[in-house]
Parts: C-alpha cells; sequence; structure tokens
C-alpha cells in the first residue's frame, strides 16, 4: 500500500509542478476557443460605418447594451446623452480590447478582471434590460447545468479568474516582458 501512496505522490507531484505553466495557459487557451469569437461576432455587430465604426456605433448597440434607456428615448441614441453614448462606446471596444489582450496574454489580470465586470454587466443587462426569463437564468444546485446566467457564466467567471490569481502563463507578452526585465544589463 506505501508503494502505491508513493507512485501517486510522485505522479501527481510531477504534474502539479507542471501547473503553474500549464494552468494559465490551458486557461487562456480555453477562453480562445470558447469565448474570444463569441466576443468578436457580438461587437461586430455593434460597429457603426467607416473607420469612425467604434464611435458611430451601431442603432443596435443600444438595443443591447441599454434595451429600457432607449426605449425610454424613443429609440433616439441623440435622447439618450453622453453618458449613454460613452457606456455604449466603452461596451462595443471592450469586446474587442479585452479578448484581445487575454489572446496573446498582455495586462492579462487586469483584462481578465475587465471581462468579469463585463460578465456581470452583460448578465445584468440580459436579466433586467432583456427580461430573459427565469428557465434562462436558471438556479445552482438544481440538477440542470444548461442555463446561460447562473451556469454558463459561472464556468466563464471561474475561468477569468483562473487568470486574474494565476496570470497569463509562460506563453504570454506578459511572460516576455518580465523575463526581458530581468535581463542582465
Amino acid at each position: 500500500m506505501t508503494a502505491l501512496i508513493q507512485l501517486h505522490h510522485r505522479i501527481f507531484g510531477a504534474l502539479e509542478a507542471l501547473a503553474p505553466a500549464l494552468i494559465p495557459t490551458l486557461a487562456r487557451l480555453i477562453f480562445a476557443g470558447t469565448l474570444l469569437i463569441y466576443y468578436w461576432n457580438s461587437g461586430q455587430t455593434k460597429l457603426g460605418e467607416g473607420i469612425l465604426g467604434f464611435y458611430n456605433v451601431d442603432f443596435g448597440a443600444y438595443t443591447q447594451i441599454t434595451p429600457r434607456l432607449f426605449e425610454a428615448a424613443g429609440y433616439d441614441p441623440g435622447q439618450l446623452g453622453i453618458m449613454a453614448h460613452a457606456m455604449v462606446v466603452a461596451g462595443t471596444i471592450a469586446e474587442f480590447v479585452l479578448p484581445f489582450l487575454i489572446l496573446i496574454g498582455f495586462l492579462t489580470r487586469l483584462a481578465a478582471l475587465g471581462m468579469i465586470g463585463f460578465v456581470v454587466a452583460q448578465s445584468w443587462v440580459d436579466i433586467y434590460g432583456h427580461g430573459i426569463g427565469a428557465e434562462d437564468i436558471g438556479r445552482w444546485f438544481d440538477g440542470a447545468p444548461g442555463s446561460l446566467i447562473l451556469d454558463q457564466r459561472a464556468f466563464w467567471v471561474f475561468l477569468l479568474l483562473v487568470l486574474v490569481f494565476r496570470g497569463a502563463g509562460p506563453l504570454s507578452v506578459d511572460a516576455l516582458l518580465g523575463r526581458a526585465q530581468r535581463a542582465p544589463r
């Protein structure tokens, strides 16, 4: 029995030694494979025409990000004011910039924190702005793990928390800059 326990400790000790490099790298890979294109596609639905499309966002950006405010303003973006416009522009830019930063591993911890805030805001807008139903909101510990908000987005946030706590890993711009900073001069 002692030999079996020692074998267990050797195998999993070796795996644990790989964890500092492997876990954040896999977290970024999983983010890229599951959420990167999701957010970029969502951001593209908000862009306006031309080179200033980030600033002159599409009509649909307001209906997606500020649905109740936009309805109260008679679906006229000019009636929303500068703060609502800034929020819509910032949200649109964030859907491109934050996932890209995570993809390349640059300012990863801050980008992951920003994405957590984005997911929370997105969920709040889905629930209170778009009025999604209880079935899509879901409940924890109900034996049905497929709800959009409490189940799926909990996994998204957990994945992002791995990046907040562990950083980007060795295959990242953050690591490259860290090595360059530590190099003797």
